[in-house]
């Protein structure tokens, strides 16, 4: 009798320990009576991003809060990136790896790597004929870096910065993205209306895409790599292109703005993106002091609405979910409603204006994830293994 009352505790107590077991997640790797890290969602937004002006956020990155309406967090001194003069230079780039779990920053004439976990600066390497807006691959492992409006790009070891290999183009190099495949890069210079695409595993130029009307400016490309839409000297607009084609697709004119002079980059239209879900572009305007919205459901793209900025806008990104849109003029836009939900102010209040800023997630004090600097569209892209 007794015997049986022992078997039927122990079985008891196993369906205890089963009905326990299946209502807690099972987490790998947990230590047991601890949750996981919460993942905390940062912008990092690097200046001087605006030329070298330092009022709209001084000599380093200013980090916010995402999830607590992109409230001041931390600002990170760089000590880096100082000119000849011993003066911050322009930052012209900003990208995060993964694999080295390190953000880089492009000056006039270097590159910057610092250690997101202990906020260091790891090594600064100036660069014949300086350095542009940089891109690095998914897997984290490469940079290509454009010189400043030369005639190539350097391409780039992303743990110690050394020189893999150079690609000359002659075409003013400017704006640099990787493909979310990993397996083209675009690049886009100031002197050329057409886009070089490079194959990542000869690090050559495979093919161009275009000519567009004019001088390629900011450009973005959409998830499965098969349009690119550019920004060119001139037109308050974008272009669109094929790919896979190489061929020019359609003009896009902003109806109802004027033309006017811009406080800087000297073209109407400076800063282009796509919504992660690809369903919307919108497009600065620097004269007016607007992004504009269009409806890339159909082709060619046709203009919805409006949203006037702060100031003058120069680049446009988003967040990672798609409901922020970023313009350089530090509003914060809810994508959905088109209205500013805050602006970016420094920890002494002070308004931050950056053209430079990256989404990176972390748990714990390891980042996980990031986002791009560019807006490029999230839709039929390979699972990105560094972002």
């Amino acid at each position: 009798m007794t015997s049986r009352k022992n078997i039927l505790v122990f079985l008891l107590s196993g369906l205890c320990l089963l009905s326990a077991t299946a209502s807690t997640p099972f987490l790998k790797n947990a230590t047991p009576g601890k949750a996981a890290p919460k993942v905390r969602k940062y912008l990092y937004v690097v200046t001087p991003g605006v030329r070298n002006y330092l009022g709209y956020g001084g000599h380093g990155i200013q980090v916010f809060d995402i999830d607590n309406n992109h409230r001041f967090v931390k600002f990170i001194k760089t000590p880096a990136g100082l000119n000849k003069e011993g003066k911050p230079s322009n930052v012209k780039g900003v990208d995060v790896s993964l694999a080295t779990n390190c953000i880089y920053i492009s000056t006039l004439e270097a590159i910057q790597c610092i250690d997101l976990i202990t906020e260091k600066l790891l090594w600064e390497k100036q660069y014949e004929g300086g350095v542009d807006r940089i891109s690095i691959s998914p897997d984290g492992k490469t940079i290509y870096a454009p010189s400043l409006e030369k005639e190539f790009w350097n391409v780039l070891d992303a743990k110690n910065g050394d020189i893999i290999k150079k690609i000359v183009t002659n075409s003013g190099s400017h704006n640099t993205i990787y493909g979310p495949d990993g397996n083209f890069v675009y690049l886009a210079g100031l002197k050329s209306p057409m886009l070089n695409v490079a194959d990542t595993k000869t690090h050559t130029v495979a093919k161009q895409v275009g000519p567009f009307t004019a001088a390629i400016r900011p450009f973005t490309i959409n998830g499965s790599q098969t349009l690119v839409y550019v920004n060119v000297n001139g037109l308050l607009g974008f272009e669109v292109g094929d790919l896979v084609t190489g061929q020019k697709l359609h003009r896009v004119v902003v109806e109802g703005f004027d033309i006017g002079e811009v406080k800087r980059h000297g073209c109407p239209s400076h800063g282009i993106g796509l919504t992660p879900d690809e369903k919307e572009i919108w497009l600065c305007d620097g004269f007016n002091n607007r992004v504009h919205v269009f409806d890339n459901t159909v082709m060619p793209p046709a203009q919805k609405t409006s949203v006037t900025t702060r100031d003058m806008p120069g680049w446009i990104s988003f967040s990672m979910d798609g409901k922020y849109a970023y313009p350089s003029s530090g509003d914060i836009i809810d994508v959905k409603t088109r209205k500013i939900v805050t602006t970016l102010e420094d920890g002494d209040h002070n308004a931050v204006q950056s053209e430079k800023m990256v989404e990176i997630h972390f748990s714990g004090n390891k980042p996980v994830a990031a986002g791009d600097q560019f807006g490029i569209g999230q839709l039929k892209a390979r699972p990105n293994t560094n972002r």
